[in-house]
């Protein structure tokens, strides 16, 4: 005798849960597609990926347990997976030394884990590295969202963040391209930077190829429409995980240093 529970029997209840649920599930991994897209601007191709920080467990990560630098997306993705969790996004969420430690400032979990670099190098602009081509700046998630400041300016604003990562250049300040960008230039490599855009979204992209710094730049502010934007690593140290497209980059430099992941 079959089971009737409020007028329906109780196996085609449980198969419209089930057809329910994998709705659901389709519809979350449409909408996780939908946050990652190709890009092409001026003769370029770019991945963006788009999320809402409000709406998004975006977290950085450095060491293990074991007080170790993870070094690639896979062994955070691995750690994860030992929590019950899932990374379905990550990048490289600045530069790093020789030893995988963050260059600059580094607050993961509302601690500083590394100090700001306030330092300058002196010397002709193509001479003077990434990082220090002033203004530099802070990418920082925080109770109000996300935010770009320059280093100075985040210094000063004495703000508690749950996490900070510091990289440069600053590749375009509330709406004004970095003064050193130089348009034309012939130092075209793979580059990777994060924007704060309209309604405090933020971008990541990765160029597919080899671009300068000013027109990767106009592509946050002029397709992208992010007031500010930061530089986070350009050539080998460029990279991105994205299971949908495939890809799980690794740093020829050895690893990464700080990453940057969205947590399911």
């Amino acid at each position: 005798m079959q089971m009737i529970v409020g007028g329906w029997s109780k196996k085609p209840m449980l198969l419209i849960l089930a057809l329910v649920l994998l709705a659901v599930l389709a519809m979350q991994q449409r909408a996780m597609a939908r946050a990652c897209a190709e890009e092409r601007f001026e003769g370029t191709g770019y991945i963006v990926c788009t999320f809402d920080p409000a709406t998004s467990n975006l977290r950085l990560f450095w060491k293990n347990a074991d007080g170790e630098p993870y070094r690639s997306f896979s062994n955070v993705g691995a750690a994860l997976r030992d929590q019950g969790k899932e990374l379905v996004f990550a990048a490289n969420a600045g530069m790093y030394q020789a030893d995988f430690s963050p260059l600059g400032l580094y607050i993961e979990n509302g601690r500083q884990l590394r100090p700001a670099d306030t330092g300058s190098v002196d010397g002709p602009p193509a001479q003077v590295p990434n990082f220090y081509k002033k203004p530099n700046g802070v990418f920082f998630l925080g109770a109000t969202g996300a935010g770009i400041l320059e280093t100075a300016a985040f210094i000063a604003a004495q703000m508690g963040v749950r996490y900070a990562t510091q990289s440069g250049p600053m590749l375009v300040i509330e709406n004004a391209l970095h003064p050193a960008l130089i348009p034309g230039s012939t130092d075209r490599r793979r580059r990777s930077g994060v924007g704060v855009c309209e309604n405090g979204v933020v971008r990541f992209a990765i160029s597919d190829g080899a671009v300068n710094f000013h027109d990767f730049a106009r592509l946050f502010r002029d397709r992208l429409a992010c007031p500010n934007a930061l530089f986070l690593d350009g050539g080998h140290g460029a990279g991105l995980y994205l299971p949908e497209a495939e890809r799980n980059d690794f740093s020829w430099h050895g690893g990464y240093g700080p990453i940057l992941g969205l947590v399911e």
